[in-house]
């Protein structure tokens, strides 16, 4: 899945969920997914703040060597 695809899905399921037309078993079924959805694009934000936090590393290190 991609991160794009879960935001899009989770505000779907937000939209659902405000409605407040959702028997509490079909709510209880949003929410989870919501949950399931939230840590995945946590995860994936994480990953690529350390992607980032390394490139600049190297690129600190490259612009001190150039010095």
């Amino acid at each position: 899945m991609k991160y794009e695809d879960a935001i899009k899905e989770l505000e779907e399921i937000i939209e659902k969920l405000n409605t407040g037309k959702l028997s509490m078993s079909d709510a209880s079924k949003y929410f989870e997914r919501g949950a399931e959805l939230s840590k995945f694009c946590y995860e994936e934000l994480k990953s690529v703040k350390g992607k980032v936090s390394v490139i600049k590393e190297e690129l600190g290190t490259l612009l001190e060597e150039e010095e």
